[in-house]
């Protein structure tokens, strides 16, 4: 009997080998992971003689070939302390969890390096996605780290910054005419007919375990303690109901307390159908058709974990809550202000909406709260064209300084 238990139907519970297979043949539902936490054999004091990176974890991963993983660096990130913007938003004990610094400057990262790793153990000879672009960037660079082809389908709003990283890497990119949901719809397609290995669709039970790693390093930073309150960026749920599975597999192996941690949904006003439902008080979600928001990074509307989300959410007594694009850039700036952390938009909608969920009571000020902020500002630049003041143009002598600021 291995760690790796097998792959099981989230909806009716028929267990599959661990094999390329990403959906229940009985019921259709979408497999996860599940593992023999008996045979896991990982204790937290070993930790420290390990590389600072995700794959210090490696025993809760489904990999089993050590020698065919991919890795950039990925991983262990900084748990910022805030301060200053604690006392802005008004509550004591506020963290970030800053996953701009990672590889390729977003948390895609960290489910990239499992799914590339996993390909490599199937023998594929190249890897593919579909992204509204962080993802992108980070496959491409990891199937360039591990000598594979990739390719990679994109809708044809996304940020031009992100299209250049992830071209930079060998990547051969499809732009699609449509949404991020047109594009998924295509991946699907074509993984079926070629039998192409996309991450975050054949690949996916793989490549969504990465993300527990946040959920894993947050207990870690915080001295094996867990926080009682965490927000995270929501687009097609997964991360969410990954950062759940961290704290549980912690749970299971006694690292940490079992202590309930309240798990929030943030997304964009412009695409926020888990928002909208958990609102509504619907177990069911309502796609959003036409997204129109400047966090282009959360533009999925039709989350295919949604309602797991909604699940989760609902389980733990969290909240989801939804902010507008004025919010966001202001939560950007706010953030960079404060804290010297600059984020593209749909990392500080994390931080839009704590802000109103403070303001609204659904967060107490005593509550130690870890925001996750997911990618960096400079992958959306866009977003905030013209917001910054415009350069003081002086001559090269003193006297021209004087007097601007005198």
């Amino acid at each position: 009997m291995t760690r790796i238990k097998a792959l099981k139907c989230r909806e009716c519970g028929k267990e599959y080998p661990a094999k390329k297979i990403y959906y229940c043949q009985e019921c259709f539902a979408p497999l996860e992971v599940i593992y023999n936490y008996d045979k896991i054999e990982i204790n937290p004091k070993e930790l420290n003689n390990r590389p600072k990176n995700l794959w210090r974890y490696f025993e809760l991963f489904p990999i089993n070939d050590e020698k065919k993983i991919v890795d950039l660096g990925a991983g262990f990130t900084n748990l910022h302390k805030c301060d200053e913007l604690s006392k802005k938003i008004g509550i004591k004990d506020l963290y970030v969890k800053n996953d701009t610094t990672n590889p390729t400057y977003s948390f895609k990262d960290r489910p990239a390096s499992i799914a590339v790793t996993k390909a490599l153990e199937f023998g594929s000879d190249g890897v593919g996605c579909v992204s509204t672009g962080n993802l992108a960037a980070a496959t491409a660079a990891h199937a360039a780290k591990a000598g594979l082809k990739c390719g990679i389908f994109i809708p044809n709003n996304i940020e031009a910054n992100k299209i250049i990283q992830s071209s930079i890497y060998g990547a051969r990119l499809v732009s699609i005419n449509g949404t991020y949901d047109d594009a998924n719809r295509l991946a699907l397609q074509a993984s079926e007919i070629y039998d192409w290995p996309i991450v975050n669709v054949n690949l996916r039970p793989y490549y969504a375990e990465g993300s527990k790693s946040l959920a894993y390093e947050t207990c870690e930073q915080l001295d094996w303690d867990v926080p009682d309150h965490v927000v995270v960026p929501t687009a097609s749920g997964a991360l969410l109901c990954a950062i759940d599975r961290g704290f549980n597999d912690f749970k299971k192996l006694d690292f940490i307390e079992n202590k309930n941690v309240k798990i929030s949904a943030a997304q964009p006003e412009g695409c926020s159908p888990i928002v909208q439902s958990y609102k509504a008080g619907r177990n069911e979600i309502t796609p959003v058709e036409y997204p129109d928001t400047v966090a282009k990074s959360l533009a999925i509307g039709d989350p295919g974990d949604g309602i797991y989300a909604l699940k989760t959410i609902d389980e733990t007594k969290g909240f989801a809550e939804s902010a507008t694009d004025a919010e966001i850039i202001d939560a950007i700036k706010l953030l960079a202000k404060t804290e010297g952390i600059f984020s593209e938009p749909a990392g500080s909608v994390t931080i839009a909406v704590l802000k109103k969920m403070v303001e609204q009571g659904d967060i107490s000020p005593d509550e130690k709260v870890v925001c996750y902020v997911t990618g960096s500002g400079f992958k959306s630049i866009e977003a905030i064209k013209g917001l910054t003041p415009e350069l003081i143009q002086i001559d090269r002598e003193i006297e021209t300084l004087t007097s601007i600021i005198s």
